[in-house]
């Protein structure tokens, strides 16, 4: 009779891969130990006493080792990466090739061999132009020369239920009447299917669990085709049912949305469009998977096969009309609130001000009142702009909003019948408000 399945611990299991491996293994019966920083409620759930929240990119070998150990892990998945450098994600050479490093090490302490499953990116050395790329191969060697059984997949753009990102991007440009420049439509953009990476590590699994632990491979773990970008966002918008006319946007602007991509990274938030996703689709992704398809006997699922297995919900639809917007909705706000407050403060203090002694307010009293409140939108438009405030800054705003239109309709009533509907306009804001607070959620 066969022994139960090795243990299996999926590193940054809260991610886009990492959650969809996590529950695939779990399953077809592998014990799985989901690890990553943090959790969402929801993924708690899917999870339960599999989720094991800590600081994992911190912990030393032993600290790692002694994780491994207390769970009986045989196997460990390593899904962790950062598309670039920014304060929130830490560094590329940190997370790529200093944790693999540390994880190479916490692999040798242990009295039993373990398996390490590393995901990693296509291409080659000489092609590797961003630290994204260069710290993954670099990681690579780190894990070949370390000596540990281990197994590197590369897969490319990877189709999963759940969207962020770069997959995420792809279904709101189907969805949209916006196309990237010809530049970028012209690139091969090999795909792999979510469920083949998991199936893959299940394949190495159950050869695990059957004695083998001579492993040293590098599978390129993809389709056989490698369609354009431009096949690839089109498959997506048949399937969504997507507008038929287009703007094409011209080079400078992917490079210039690129560029307030890494601007928004800084205040914390996750945007598709960096300088190092665009570097890396004008690169182009694609790969040879004969050695992975060799080796396991999978056959790798098309993107035609994908999307026909996932039918286009309205959730999916809602999801990629909507994703775009959701930028542009939360940096309105802040630029809103930011610049109301500012012009309250400069230009229109005294007009302010007046308003208040108008409706007998001693000057002084005005004055501070008119400082007061013109700080308080300022700061609610910074703690909507940040991304770890964003949350409170909507509700600080939706709530400060509510005082206002209180505090005219008893002090100023008349305001509410001012010719350019400044009051009126406030609802309508406040709505906006609601709506980016139930969109706020990234995974």
């Amino acid at each position: 009779m066969a022994g139960p399945l090795p243990a299996i611990a999926v590193l940054g299991a809260s991610g886009l891969i990492g959650q969809a491996v996590a529950t695939e293994l779990t399953r077809q019966g592998f014990p799985v130990v989901a690890i990553a920083r943090r959790f969402t409620p929801a993924q708690k759930a899917i999870f339960a006493e599999k989720a094991v929240e800590c600081p994992v990119l911190d912990l030393a070998a032993e600290a790692l080792s002694a994780l491994f150990a207390q769970r009986a892990v045989e196997i460990v998945v390593n899904c962790i990466g950062t598309l670039q450098d920014s304060p929130q994600r830490g560094r590329a050479e940190d997370v790529h090739v200093g944790f693999a490093s540390r994880l190479t090490q916490a692999l040798t302490l242990a009295r039993e061999p373990r398996l390490l499953v590393h995901l990693s990116v296509p291409g080659n050395e000489r092609d590797d132009r961003t630290a994204f790329s260069t710290t993954k191969r670099r990681a690579e060697k780190a894990i070949a020369e370390s000596g540990v059984p281990h197994v590197i997949l590369r897969p490319g753009f990877v189709v999963a239920p759940a969207a962020f990102g770069g997959s995420a991007l792809v279904r709101a440009l189907a969805a949209l009447p916006i196309d990237v420049s010809e530049r970028e439509l012209q690139r091969p953009f090999a795909t792999t299917d979510v469920a083949d990476i998991a199936g893959t590590i299940a394949h190495l699994g159950r050869r695990w669990d059957g004695g083998e632990r001579r492993w040293a491979a590098v599978w390129d773990v993809m389709d056989r085709e490698a369609p354009s970008v431009g096949s690839v966002v089109a498959a997506f918008r048949a399937h969504l049912g997507g507008p038929a006319w287009r703007l094409r946007l011209a080079p400078w602007m992917m490079t210039m949305g690129a560029g307030l991509g890494d601007l928004a990274a800084y205040l914390g938030w996750s945007p598709p469009v960096r300088t190092t996703a665009l570097a890396e689709m004008r690169r182009g992704v694609s790969g040879n998977p004969d050695g992975w398809i060799g080796a396991t006997g999978i056959e790798p699922a098309s993107l035609a096969r994908i999307l026909a297995r996932r039918p286009a919900t309205v959730q999916e639809k809602w999801f990629a009309r909507l994703y775009l917007v959701k930028p542009l909705a939360i940096g309105s706000l802040a630029l809103f609130w930011i610049a109301s407050g500012s012009i309250a403060l400069t230009a229109s203090f005294d007009a302010a001000v007046s308003i208040l002694t108008g409706h007998g307010f001693a000057r002084p009293l005005a004055e501070a009142v008119t400082v007061i409140s013109s700080a308080a939108d300022i700061l609610v438009g910074m703690a909507i702009a940040w991304r770890r405030s964003c949350r409170t800054g909507l509700i600080a705003g939706i709530a400060l909003s509510l005082f206002y239109m209180a505090g005219a309709a008893a002090i100023t009533p008349a305001l509410w019948l001012e010719p350019l509907g400044a009051l009126v306009k406030t609802a309508p804001a406040i709505v906006l408000m609601l709506v980016v607070l139930a969109m706020l959620d990234e995974r």
